[in-house]
Formats: structure tokens, C-alpha cells, sequence
């Protein structure tokens, strides 16, 4: 039997509503759990390590999010003081607008300095995408190369929060895809893990995604993936 989906799972906890209390209780629902880690705004980092002090949970925070648009210096700022606060996992978002704008030597620097930053603590880092905003493959490939090359463990499909606005006015997102998945899994080595995140709410999801080559799946949905999954052991489907 693979292991549970547990411990593929990067607890979400991002939502700017969320009150110190339901921060505290999605910390010890991730305990609880034994996901892979919990990922929470950079305030909430001392919570999150006093909470998880002693669990196999990683402490993951933001840097840079929702947007990427931080300075370079803000996101090392950012990533030093989250590494020293406990946070042994780093959620970067690349510079949108120079993505777009293909000034692709931005874009390398603005990654390496998060990257380097992490090395320097121990930690890791993942190299968010937004793949909502880019309009073709080749934008996706070339973030593929860039953060191989510099050295970032894993690349992510989303933020959970790119919503792009639609020709009726509304704001909607997609997240992670198969797609997606199946590019970004192929153009980087195995070196490099995938992150898959935005809109991943069921544990058939979570499979298909984990077949697809997924290390890691971000989720805010945890339990009921995981009751899902319960269930799915229970009638002898997983």
C-alpha cells in the first residue's frame, strides 16, 4: 500500500480572513494530520513553530505573495527573517511582470537571491509560477531552466489566488493542471520536485496528481482529502 497522501501535503493556511485562532487550530489539525508541512502568512510563523515544535511538520511561509512584486531586496529581507522566525520552507512568487516582460535576467537574479538566502538557513524553497498569468508554455519552460539552474528544489504551479479576469467582468482561476503538471515534470530533472497548488479539493485529484510526478500538493481542503482518502481505504479503492 503507497503512503497516505498525508505526507504529500503542504497545509494551507493563507486566506487574509483567517483569525490568529483558526490559524492555531489549522496548525494542530496539520499535527494532527502529520501532513507534510503547514504553510502560513509570514506573521503567523512563531505560532506555527511554538504549535508544531516537536511534530515531523514543517514550518513553510510566503515570501513574496500573492503578486511577486516585492523589490528583491524586500524578498530576501522577508526570507531571512521567516528562516530565523523557524520557517524551514520558503513559497516564493517569481516577478510577474518581468516574466512577462522576458527580462529573463531579473527574473534569474530576483530567484537566486531567495534561493541563496534559503541555503544559508537550511532551507528550501519553491519557486511559485502563477501559471494563470502566462500566456504560452515557453514562459513555464523557461522558469523550468532558471530555477534548475540556480539551484531551487522545487518549482509550483500557483498561488491559489491568481484569479484573471474573465471577458463577463468576473475574476476566475484554474490552479494547478494536468497540463501544467506534465510540462513543468518534464522539462525539469528529477533534481527539481513539483508543487501543485490552486484548486486541488478531493483526493482523486491528489492521486491523479501524485501520478502525474507531484512531490508536494498544496491544499487548504486537507481534511477532506484525507476523509476521502480514509473512505477510499475502507472499500478497497486506493
Amino acid at each position: 500500500m503507497s503512503e497516505s497522501i498525508a505526507r504529500m501535503i503542504d497545509h494551507s493556511l493563507l486566506q487574509p480572513t483567517l483569525t490568529e485562532d483558526q490559524v492555531r487550530q489549522g496548525c494542530e489539525l496539520a499535527r494532527r494530520l502529520e501532513v507534510a508541512s503547514v504553510c502560513v502568512q509570514p506573521w503567523a510563523i512563531p505560532l506555527a513553530a511554538e504549535v508544531l515544535s516537536g511534530s515531523p511538520v514543517r514550518v513553510g511561509t510566503v515570501v513574496g505573495f500573492p503578486q511577486g512584486a516585492n523589490a528583491t531586496a524586500t524578498k530576501v529581507h522577508e526570507a531571512e527573517l521567516a528562516c530565523q522566525q523557524g520557517a524551514v520552507e520558503l513559497d516564493m512568487v517569481v516577478n510577474i511582470s518581468k516574466v512577462l516582460s522576458e527580462d529573463w535576467d531579473y527574473v534569474a537574479r530576483d530567484i537566486a537571491a531567495v534561493v541563496q538566502t534559503a541555503h544559508r538557513f537550511g532551507a528550501i524553497t519553491k519557486v511559485i509560477f502563477e501559471n494563470d498569468f502566462l500566456p504560452s508554455d515557453d514562459f513555464k519552460i523557461k522558469l523550468c531552466h532558471i530555477c534548475e539552474e540556480i539551484g531551487a528544489e522545487y518549482v509550483k504551479t500557483s498561488t491559489g489566488f491568481g484569479f484573471v479576469k474573465q471577458p463577463d467582468g468576473s475574476y476566475r482561476y484554474r490552479g494547478a493542471t494536468e497540463h501544467d503538471v506534465i510540462l513543468m515534470r518534464k522539462t525539469c530533472s528529477p533534481r527539481v520536485k513539483i508543487k501543485a497548488a490552486g484548486g486541488i479539493r478531493t483526493y482523486e485529484q491528489a492521486v491523479r496528481f501524485r501520478d502525474l510526478g507531484v512531490d508536494r500538493i498544496g491544499a487548504s481542503a486537507t481534511q477532506q482529502i484525507l476523509e476521502q482518502e480514509a473512505q477510499a481505504l475502507r472499500s478497497g479503492q486506493s
